[in-house]
């Protein structure tokens, strides 16, 4: 049977949603096979794929121009080996999720005639993917509006949504706890392998800032690096906050699925959790991120009233710990922005692009 190739960078904000969508083709009788990098020994254990391909590639930066012809070459080299696994395994279709590492197989799947699409998570559509995007059949996108489409492409668009993971979709569907003026109020930190610093730094002085009664009811999940796990835990003992901390928590969503409110940086598969969940959150994006994907993505989310955005350079103590006073003093805005949580989100979203996948096929 020829496969299907999901090509995707090896970072979870790339392989999950690529996981997502090979979970739903693999029940419906299609072969799966991965292309990417070999980040995917950490990140893609869990992949259902037939096999999975390690193909060279990198990324094209002006910041050091003497690394460029040596990842021109990568880039060409992985385009060789892309085009050699594409007439040894036929694929019947191509799906790149993004990242550098999705464009040479891409682009040898286009030259060989072989029905290609491209899925971009993001608000802001990412470089690789801005180099796809005029030559695929279809861009899938996970927003509304898609920041820096080509003209030639923009007639390619569909609103598929972002495809989470079975694990989050087992979290979906549960109401937002009761929360009342006394009861204890549940909060979770995360910020992933480029936020879970800074908040380890900053939430213990936002949370010793909150008055004395608000603080005793707070029961805090947080995700830390393990060389801040005793400084973190210090503070928050000394502020009299129970919290459990952890560098990684296999349970995210269902954890999420148990808060009142969530705080986390803005990547593309938090957006997604967040709105297939249905749960409320202050959104701290990623400063200096690449083309402002984190901001833009933290905007679609509070333009939907289903959050609240503050800017790092803006988050002094007093103004995070302000927010944080607002919101957990006020039940009926926490569910309300709970509603427009799940009216942004889309637990559909793998089986949309999965339609799409199936027609580019046959048509």
């Amino acid at each position: 049977m020829h496969p299907i190739f999901l090509a995707a960078g090896g970072t979870g904000g790339h392989l999950f949603p690529a996981q997502a969508l090979a979970e739903v083709l693999s029940a419906r009788g299609h072969v799966i096979h991965l292309v990417t990098d070999e980040r995917v020994r950490d990140y893609g254990k869990s992949f259902p794929a037939a096999q999975t391909h390690i193909v060279p590639s990198a990324s094209l930066t002006l910041s050091d121009p003497l690394k460029i012809p040596d990842r021109v070459l990568r880039l060409y080299r992985g385009y060789r080996l892309a085009r050699a696994l594409i007439r040894e395994h036929h694929p019947k279709a191509a799906v790149g999720f993004g990242g550098y590492p999705s464009l040479p197989p891409l682009v040898a799947a286009v030259h060989e005639g072989v029905p290609s699409l491209v899925h971009e998570q993001n608000s802001v559509l990412g470089r690789a993917n801005r180099i796809l995007a005029k030559r695929v059949k279809h861009v899938a996108t996970s927003f509304d509006t898609l920041i820096g489409v080509p003209e030639a492409a923009a007639s390619k668009l569909v609103l598929t949504g972002n495809p989470v993971r079975k694990l989050v979709l087992d979290a979906a569907g549960k109401a937002y706890p009761t929360l009342n003026g006394t009861g204890e109020i549940r909060v979770l930190v995360f910020g992933g392998s480029q936020g879970a610093k800074y908040f380890s730094d900053a939430m213990p002085d936002v949370i010793a800032a909150l008055p004395p009664a608000l603080r005793g009811r707070l029961k805090l999940t947080q995700q830390c690096r393990a060389e801040d796990m005793e400084r973190v835990k210090a503070a928050y003992a000394k502020a009299g906050v129970a919290a459990e901390l952890s560098s990684f928590f296999a349970n995210l969503p269902a954890v999420m699925a148990q808060s009142h409110l969530v705080i986390c940086r803005s990547g593309a598969s938090s957006i997604a959790e967040l709105g297939v969940v249905g749960r409320p959150a202050i959104m701290v994006p990623l400063p200096g991120a690449i083309d402002n994907d984190q901001l833009n993505n933290a905007r679609s989310f509070e333009r939907a009233r289903a959050g609240r955005l503050l800017e790092q350079k803006d988050a002094s103590t007093a103004v995070f710990s302000g927010l944080l006073q607002e919101l957990l003093g006020n039940a009926q805005t926490l569910k309300d922005c709970a509603a427009a949580a799940l009216r942004h989100g889309k637990p559909d979203a793998a089986q949309r692009l999965a339609d799409l996948v199936e027609a580019a096929i046959t048509t």
